[in-house]
């Protein structure tokens, strides 16, 4: 053959493999095992709706979460994991590990209830007859994370991922800190990576801070004695009590607007006619920053200390709880947005928007669209701390952390309510807990493929905390087991 003919061969061999090229474009492997995961969790649904929902009727309040935890624990065995409970002196809490060496990703599951919010899956108000009910979701919040924890394992089972995922059991963050306790322990000293989320009325990638909180119970100690006979015998404890509380409450117009400050008499006596010789009440102190929480609450142990010495009581006081303030992560939050838009939000069918309408007929403020249940927000840092607490605080100070909300709960649907319980308690639920888990699964996925983002969420991470020496706000308590009793 000629030279001139071989390199016209040549070049129609090219212009094929370039052809051939073009028909068949290269995918990336990430995004492979993304749809891969999407389809896998899909076709669990009703598996994972199931234990979300039997976890729903148990209802059982921070550190009594016996039968839950058993659950989530069987789930993840059955699955392949390794469990170890009862962790960090907390027997509902454990750990599920599947695969070995780096990168170690991390995903956070909650199980706890809230006394009080007993709640049939009905959109008017009606008690199921219990002691508790889960108006934060966190029968979703567990159910989601072990169904993303075991669908990573599986790609790891295929060769398709390498390295360590775990999923922490995390007991009692409705005020037992129970996250504290693992961060303590150092439970989280080889993690690359930490993924988790919240149940909500909207979905998006969490770029807002929580606050810091201390939390303590103090009790008065007085005496008893008639209280029509005898009432100069007696010294209550109750007038500690509320002199404590006139005291703080006198005390808020004094301390940052910022400042949360709430509180319950847990025990005031049990009888008119009985000057009280025991009386107890319940404090949150929470403010953006941890160092003006440990601040304002010493001044909230000062109020209680001049209460008991006014009224000719004696007080003591137990720490019960406190979480750190919140690390974000830009680096982490851009992939999981993009992980979140990629799954997309709930629609409800006619049924469900006919039960999110009458659920929003009982709200005091005007509500959001229902469709906006579909929607995903944008993703945007909010300056303002927000509301609410979470233990989660203290492991973003631990490794690079990232979560997201899911809507589970029909829009304007505030948490803590018998309407997050009803929600919570029908498909409206676990389509949103679905969402969730699949987002989590896409970012650990992002995580496992891509060691540059580790590193690079790693560099933020370090920035971030400075040169800050966490210590648990909690001191060196135990966990307070029994704290709902």
């Amino acid at each position: 053959m000629k030279t001139s003919q071989f390199i016209l061969v040549l070049s129609f061999c090219a212009i094929a493999n370039i052809s051939s090229a073009q028909k068949k474009p290269i995918v990336n492997p990430a995004e492979a095992l993304k749809s891969e995961a999407i389809t896998d969790l899909q076709v669990k649904y009703d598996d994972y709706k199931k234990i979300a929902l039997q976890i729903w009727d148990y209802a059982e309040v921070g550190y009594k979460e016996v039968k839950s935890s058993a659950l989530h624990q069987k789930t993840l065995t059955d699955a392949g994991f390794s469990v170890k409970a009862g962790i960090a002196d907390m027997p509902t809490a454990f750990v599920a590990t599947y695969g070995s060496g780096s990168p170690v990703i991390a995903i956070l599951a909650e199980f706890d209830a809230l006394p009080g919010l007993s709640q049939q899956a009905v959109p008017e108000k009606v008690s199921a007859g219990k002691d508790a009910g889960h108006g934060c979701g966190h029968h979703l919040f567990g159910t989601a994370s072990v169904a993303a924890g075991i669908e990573i394992k599986k790609l790891m089972e295929e060769k398709k991922l390498s390295g360590t995922i775990r999923v922490y059991g995390c007991p009692a963050e409705e005020g037992g800190s129970g996250k504290v306790y693992l961060v303590r322990a150092g439970l989280f000293a080889d993690v690359d990576v930490v993924i988790h989320w919240h149940p909500g009325a909207e979905n998006g990638v969490t770029m807002t801070s929580a606050l810091a909180n201390s939390s303590a119970k103090f009790r008065f100690h007085g005496i008893s004695a008639h209280a029509a006979a005898a009432p100069d015998k007696g010294r209550s404890a109750l007038d500690a009590v509320e002199a404590m509380d006139n005291m703080v409450n006198m005390m808020r117009e004094h301390v940052p607007q910022e400042t949360r400050i709430h509180y319950v008499i847990t025990n005031g006596g049990k009888a008119p006619n009985v000057v009280p010789d025991f009386a107890e009440v319940y404090y949150y102190v929470r403010h953006p920053k941890r160092d003006m929480v440990k601040s304002i609450f010493e001044r909230v142990v000062k109020a209680a200390e001049g209460a008991a010495l006014g009224t000719g009581t004696t007080m003591d006081y137990e720490i019960i709880g406190g979480t750190h303030d919140l690390l974000l992560n830009r680096t982490l939050a851009e992939v999981m947005q993009k992980d979140l838009e990629r799954v997309g939000g709930v629609t409800y069918t006619n049924e469900e928007i006919e039960f999110g309408k009458k659920i929003q007929s009982s709200f005091t403020v005007k509500p959001p669209a229902i469709e906006s249940a579909a929607t995903v927000k944008p993703l945007k840092v909010e300056e303002d701390a927000g509301g609410g607490s979470t233990d989660v605080g203290d492991v973003s100070y631990a490794a690079p952390t990232v979560g997201l909300r899911a809507a589970t709960w029909i829009p304007g649907t505030p948490a803590h309510s018998w309407q997050a319980v009803a929600s919570g308690g029908t498909e409206i639920g676990t389509k949103g807990m679905l969402v969730a888990a699949k987002t989590m699964a896409l970012t650990a996925i992002d995580v496992f493929t891509t060691p540059a983002l580790i590193e690079k969420a790693k560099e933020e991470f370090k920035k971030d905390k400075g040169d800050y020496q966490y210590k648990a706000l909690l001191g060196d308590r135990k966990p307070a087991l029994n704290y709902r009793d």
